[in-house]
């Protein structure tokens, strides 16, 4: 009986999050490092025919030309993180993967990212439909070459500007026919990826702020072709404790009166970042959960400031004032000081692995269920962590003994 082959392709492959990725499943199939960071190796999960690091087949798409080995390299150089003999002990599999790395394109990502690389296609597109037909091809033929049982399309490529949908976006065959002669305004590089993905039938989840599926014709395209969706933006940071901290004072009838948080930090994501239209996408998706949550709109400030000399280092500092009794005004700070690939990485594993389980199972659509991931969970309007995370393991729970998985491909 042969593996179940995950394929998991990474759009900005050589980022720091997915050359952490690669390193990362690499050390632990080889036994060189433990599944600390890794939500999936909790005790409620560890019984579930998940897929094992070993299991994965990376591939993905970059438009700078550069490889898992010298992004290893650089991110230890630069930031301290990653020990030089797990890079020299994953060699041959980072190299591996490397060579499965295809040009992507930048076409629709706006100044900011494509100024990053020029490892662009043969022929640039001239429109999104050869965009997408494009990228398609680069998945079938991974697909093919590889045995891939389930492809998983991950996105973890910079942040794109904001992009606003019209009626086109409303229904997949109107999109489906704006394609063939609309260019980069309809549609941005994060929502081609998706796209491709969908329909042929693969998984996509977006890890970053970009619109990439969260279009309603997308959503239908993917109940029409059984594929998945899950996003957005990774939960890692300061936002993951504005969605634990702030329940608190909720539960406890205290008045936010103000949440300021300020961030800093360095690596190619902050460089590009420092752009006010990219800036201002992920600005919104970490402003918005305190008002979710508490069901009230405190005055908010959330700053975002790139300093390059912090690499992959990342620090918040945030301050809430608050009223208590009698009127009592208070307060409560926190900084958190974090190496970003390093809290995104693990979490982004833990998709793809409940990802999977979710095909093997037969579903298909959203994955709700994964909402205590993301910052804007896709269909989800609840922020607290904690309910998020108990939704996560009740759907867990109910589906294990209903659904017979089948037997891995022989």
């Amino acid at each position: 009986m042969g593996r179940h082959r995950v394929g998991l392709w990474l759009v900005g492959a050589f980022g720091g999050v997915g050359t952490t990725i690669a390193l990362g499943l690499s050390a632990m199939a080889r036994g060189l490092v433990d599944r600390t960071g890794l939500v999936t190796d909790l005790p409620m999960f560890r019984d579930l025919p998940l897929p094992e690091p070993g299991d994965f087949v990376l591939g993905g798409h970059e438009i700078r030309r550069t490889s898992f080995g010298e992004s290893a390299e650089e991110f230890r150089r630069n930031s301290g993180v990653y020990e030089s003999g797990w890079i020299a002990a994953c060699a041959d599999d980072l190299a591996a993967a490397t060579e499965r790395v295809r040009p992507g394109t930048s076409f629709g990502s706006g100044r900011a990212i494509a100024q990053l690389g020029h490892w662009a296609e043969a022929k640039p597109p001239r429109t999104a439909q050869q965009a997408v037909d494009h990228i398609a091809a680069d998945l079938e033929a991974f697909v093919g070459s590889q045995s891939i049982d389930h492809l998983i399309v991950l996105n973890v490529a910079s942040t794109e500007p904001p992009f606003h949908l019209g009626e086109v976006h409303r229904h997949w065959d109107t999109l489906n026919a704006a394609m063939t002669d609309g260019g980069p305004a309809l549609l941005p590089a994060s929502a081609l990826y998706a796209v491709a993905a969908l329909r042929c039938g693969h998984t996509y989840i977006n890890f970053t702020p970009s619109l990439g599926a969260s279009i309603p014709a997308l959503e239908e395209l993917a109940g029409s072709t059984a594929a998945l969706i899950a996003g957005k933006d990774g939960k890692t940071g300061e936002t993951l404790m504005k969605t634990v901290l702030a329940p608190m004072f909720a539960h406890r009838n205290l008045k936010v009166l103000s949440w300021v948080g300020h961030n800093i930090f360095g690596n190619r994501d902050g460089l590009v970042l420092d752009d006010p239209a990219n800036k201002s996408s992920k600005v919104d998706t970490k402003d918005r959960v305190v008002t979710q949550i508490l069901g009230y709109k405190p005055s908010t400030v959330v700053t975002i400031e790139y300093l390059p000399d912090m690499g992959d280092w990342k620090t918040a500092w945030d301050h809430i004032h608050f009223q208590g009794f009698l009127g009592t005004k208070m307060a409560l700070q926190f900084t958190w000081q974090g190496c970003d690939s390093l809290l995104a990485a693990p979490l982004a594993i833990d998709l793809a692995r409940l990802a999977d389980l979710e095909k093997r199972r037969g579903a298909r659509g959203l994955m709700r269920h994964l909402a205590c991931f993301f910052k804007s969970p896709e269909g989800v309007e609840d922020n607290d962590f904690f309910r998020q995370f108990d939704r996560l393991v009740q759907h867990v729970a109910s589906d294990r003994s209903g659904v017979r998985i089948p037997p891995a491909r022989t």
